[in-house]
Parts: structure tokens; sequence; C-alpha cells
């Protein structure tokens, strides 16, 4: 499971960083799940080492431009780039009024090759390996955190004890691969946990933008693996993110340290930190750092790779 930021940019894009796309890479599925989408995302998609035919579902937290204006044309170019699955859209209402606006006006025939759906707090999609949830946040306009929760996988099946217990091979095995407890026919109950090594905990990762602080992005980054936080403000410059309900790099570490996470990544920063400024990014970092020493900067093309858990 790995994490690549492609825009980490609030508002607009810079010369060196391009505006909100997180990129999840599900190696084990050969899919790339994105997170917002905004304007150029399609380029930072050539320049980095995600394959766009594999984009099979995109998160989109909320409506402002700077998280959508990539939307058609990194749907377009993933088509093209020989995409014949569908592609899953998950966002908050109007999305899908703003897809058909676009795809109508510009003459693009999407088909059946996008469906779109609607979020509420609450569980947004599940299948057998991960489940993603989500939350409102606190913005200007509606805003959703996602929560991706990849599911516990069962340890190694020791064949060997299998086969001098004298449990015949079939069907079974796969039942007691996955922990289960099974009745053979002469009436033996068999515990398919005893049969298996130590699970593998699923991990968790967590977006929040944008929204400034609250209780919502505390719940739901909860013992998260890496929690993905806005960070737009400097911390003296509290006053304009409470206005603007953004959050400061001290916000996005109290949400961090409060939440017990592993790793706090802090992104869509305010090109006022552009180098040659007063205040610059490494400020953030630092103010952070005391609160939560655990802390990154994404950069564009950063790449994270999620740990395992122990």
């Amino acid at each position: 499971m790995e994490i690549t930021f492609l825009g980490t940019s609030s508002g607009v894009p810079t010369r060196a960083r391009n505006v909100s796309s997180v990129a999840l890479r599900l190696p084990q599925k050969a899919e790339v799940w994105l997170f917002d989408c905004g304007e150029g995302t399609q380029h930072q998609l050539l320049r980095s080492e995600i394959k766009s035919s594999q984009i099979r579902r995109i998160f989109v937290t909320h409506m402002h431009g700077d998280h959508i204006f990539g939307l058609m044309g990194a749907i377009a170019s993933s088509g093209l780039a020989g995409n014949a699955q569908k592609i899953d859209v998950y966002g908050p209402a109007g999305l899908a009024e703003y897809l058909q606006a676009c795809a109508k006006y510009s003459y693009m025939r999407l088909g059946s090759r996008l469906r779109v759906h609607t979020v509420q707090p609450g569980l947004v999609y599940e299948e057998a390996e991960f489940s993603v949830h989500c939350q409102l946040l606190k913005h200007r306009v509606p805003a959703y955190g996602y929560r991706v929760i990849e599911k516990d996988r069962p340890g190694r099946f020791d064949i060997e004890k299998a086969q001098a217990l004298n449990i015949p091979p079939g069907p079974i095995y796969g039942k007691l691969k996955q922990g289960a407890t099974v009745t053979l026919e002469n009436g033996r109950i068999i515990n398919g946990k005893e049969l298996c090594g130590e699970p593998e905990i699923g991990r968790k990762v967590v977006y929040c933008t944008d929204t400034v602080f609250c209780d919502a992005a505390v719940d739901l980054a909860h013992d998260a693996d890496v929690l993905i936080h806005e960070a737009t403000f400097a911390h003296q410059d509290a006053e304009m993110a409470f206005e603007r309900l953004h959050s400061t790099s001290t916000m996005a570490a109290q949400v961090a340290l409060l939440a017990g996470v592993k790793q706090l990544i802090m992104t869509h920063f305010s090109p006022r930190y552009a180098p040659g400024n007063n205040l610059q990014l490494s400020d953030l970092k630092q103010e952070a750092r005391a609160i939560f020493p655990n802390t990154k900067l994404a950069y564009d093309f950063f790449a994270y790779q999620v740990p395992r858990r122990r």
C-alpha cells in the first residue's frame, strides 16, 4: 500500500506544487484510488509512476475547484490509456450534476463507464479486502474526510499440520485458511485459527481536507497508520484559518496527537509559505513536530509506503 502525492498546494498551483490530489496504490488489487482531483492532475499522473489505466475509484472531499477541476481530464485520459473498467466516483451532493454538465457541454461520452455515488457520513464502500468510511468535516461548504481500512488477513496456513491431523484436502482447506471452525464428516471439530499463523493486521489511511480543527477529524483518524491532514496556514495565521475554516500546522498536529495516529503527513499548503518568504514550510513542520514529532511535509510526487503493523 503506497501513497503518492500528486498535488500539495492549496487554492492555486505554484511552480513547485500542483493543487490537491493523492493516489493510493493497492498492488494486491492492481488498482489506484484517487482522493481529490484538482486541475492538472492528469499531467501529474504522466509525470509520476502511477498508471492512469489502473484508476478504479475517485473520492472527492468537496466541491471547491482546486479539488475537482481535474476530474474530467483524468477520467478521459484514463479511458484513453486503456482502462476499460468502470470508474466509481464518490463525493458530496452536486458532484453528479457537475460531471454530467461537463460531459454534456464538452461532448464527452461517458456511457456506463462512470458511476457517481453521493456520500453520507458512514460507510461509503466495502469489499472483501477494504472498506471506506467518511465523516463530515468543518469547512465553508460540505466537506468529507475519508478513512480507508484494510481488513485483517489470516496468517499463513500450516498445510503440514493439517495433513498430520488427517484433514482431507479440498474446499474445507479454504474455510480453515480463513480461520473458520469446521466439523469433519467423522464429527471432529477443527478450529482453523489453530492451523494459521499470526494474522496480518490491516492498515488504516485517513485523508482530512478541507477543514478547520474539529472533533469529527479526530474521530475519523483514530488509530490510523497514516493521517493526511491539510495545513493551509502557520500557527501565527490562526485567525485567518478560523475565518476561512482551514487548518494550521498545529491544528493538524493536535488531531494526530488526540487520534493516536502513527504518522502525520501534512499537505494543502498556502503559497504564502513558498521559499523566499518570511515564514516557510520548514517553520510549519517545526510547529507541528513540537506537538506531534512523527510529522512529515508532503511535496509533489512524494511517495510513502505504509508499513505493516507488527
